[in-house]
């Protein structure tokens, strides 16, 4: 009987043939196509041999096929809805770029640019001139560079300044950021040795002064955007340290992190210290990202003193932490509207998520309730809620934002919860939302497109990974029964 069943499954030949094989190599190619085919027909054919009963025809094998490809197709990297109440997420990228920016890197993508090219000469120029300016005119400083992110900057910076030197910071600043890479670690791979003065909580100018010698490349201060230490705490201000470096000779090197172009209490966020601000207390060197705070593309900036930035310049490593074409197109174009900050929120995605209004998130989530209710039926109760929203991206680690959503309960206990966070995920456009004391928060602070949030919901169901678009190693068992 079994033996009988395996001769029942069609030849590959067989199956090329159907109309829905016709789909299948229109779309993928032959080759991939009778791959697929073939993985599908060995999985039929495993599931026969530990008991299956149901034979598939060639065109149920085509089908198969085809949504397997499809699954496999289909980027990793496809668009979500951000309901997770973090802004700047970064495991979800942070942030959508301002559709200036967005313009200009198509633009660049579509067309050679003067990337190092001299228009007005006729000869080589320097990529970096795209953003020089506006660096400088934003910061203050005498000059500027650019590189592909924060942890790069840092890591050129103290290469050029303090390599087979002495690096001095205060421990209380040792900061690690996403992905366990610690400062002391980047150091040590900018060749620099660190010395570390103070205690976790208390540095004062004396720890300072006491630690410099001929051998000290830099000092090094890094705000620590990603975490807060609060109670019996000093430290040691840019300014007071700027004049201990100054009368040591020794270059500052001031790690922003997050950085700020502008005052961010103006959005009613606590006050973070800016760009500007930091170079006029006397910082020789500021970096900080373009992905966070300031709403850009993934970018480190370096902005100081010009003897300084043509070292950095000529450092070999330079090359190898260059931003591209259409990278450079998005950072300049995100940095022109700092030029407009009363706009800013108009036309900057990080911005205007970081000012909406609670009214407005709660009359969005409104609106979205009873779609989402019977989206996901009466197992679930869908209430509307009160939530915080965070900045993210070790930006204003203790600033929390008043919000507003769904909170959605499950009937019964068990893994419901969990489940249904799974099935959000699955949909064709994934819902990410956060889960906390045993229900599922979808924080709508981030959501600016309703009507494709409530087209997408109809296609929630109760089995996320279905035989049609799991992978190859998970659909021996709906081989076995009926299609």
């Amino acid at each position: 009987m079994k033996s009988t069943r395996l001769r029942n499954l069609p030849p590959v030949d067989t199956v090329l043939n159907t109309p829905a094989a016709g789909i299948l190599i229109e779309r993928f190619g032959r080759a991939a196509s009778t791959n697929a085919i073939r993985d599908t027909l060995k999985d039929a054919r495993a599931a026969l041999q530990t008991g299956g009963c149901f034979v598939p025809s060639a065109e149920h094998i085509a089908a198969q096929s085809l949504a397997y490809l499809e699954k496999e197709d289909r980027s990793a990297l496809r668009p979500l809805f951000n309901l997770s109440g973090t802004v700047l997420h970064t495991n979800l990228g942070r942030t959508a770029l301002a559709e200036a920016a967005i313009e200009a890197a198509v633009a660049a993508m579509r067309n050679s640019v003067a990337l190092e090219f001299d228009l007005e000469t006729g000869k080589r120029g320097e990529r970096d001139d795209h953003v020089r300016v506006l660096l400088r005119s934003l910061t203050g400083a005498e000059d500027a560079t650019v590189v592909n992110n924060n942890a790069a900057a840092v890591l050129l910076c103290l290469n050029t300044l303090a390599n087979g030197r002495e690096a001095v910071v205060s421990r209380g600043e040792l900061i690690e950021i996403g992905g366990a890479f610690r400062m002391p670690e980047i150091m040590a791979r900018a060749g620099a040795r660190l010395v570390e003065i103070g205690t976790t909580n208390r540095t004062h100018p004396r720890d300072y002064a006491s630690a410099l010698n001929t051998e000290t490349g830099v000092i090094l201060k890094v705000h620590t955007s990603n975490y807060r230490i609060q109670g019996f705490t000093c430290e040691v201000g840019t300014w007071e340290l700027s004049a201990i470096a100054n009368k040591a000779s020794i270059p500052l090197l001031h790690d922003l992190g997050s950085g700020s172009l502008i005052d961010l209490a103006a959005y009613g966020l606590e006050r973070e210290p800016t760009v500007r601000e930091a170079l006029a207390e006397g910082a020789d060197i500021v970096t900080f990202s373009g992905d966070k705070l300031l709403g850009g593309p993934q970018a480190g900036f370096v902005v100081g003193r010009r003897d300084l930035i043509a070292a950095i310049n000529r450092n070999p490593m330079k090359r190898a932490l260059r931003v591209d074409k259409i990278r450079l197109a998005a950072i300049e174009a995100t940095l022109k509207l700092y030029r407009d900050p009363d706009r800013l929120a108009e036309r900057l995605p990080t911005m205007r998520f970081l000012a909406r209004p609670r009214q407005e998130i709660e009359a969005c989530a409104a609106r979205a309730l009873p779609h989402v209710a019977q989206a996901v039926g009466d197992a679930f109760a869908v209430e509307l809620c009160q939530c915080r929203s965070q900045v993210g991206s070790g930006a204003l680690p203790l600033e929390t934002i008043e919000s507003a959503g769904l909170s959605i309960r499950a009937s019964a206990g068990g893994r419901a919860i969990e489940d249904l966070a799974r099935r959000l995920r699955a949909l064709p456009t994934p819902v990410i939302g956060r889960i906390e004391k045993d229900r599922l928060v979808l924080d709508f602070r981030c959501l600016t497109d309703e009507e494709a949030f409530l087209s997408n919901l109809p296609h929630l169901r109760n089995d996320a990974t279905t035989a049609t678009d799991a992978p190859v190693s998970e659909r021996r068992a709906s081989l076995d029964g009926q299609p």
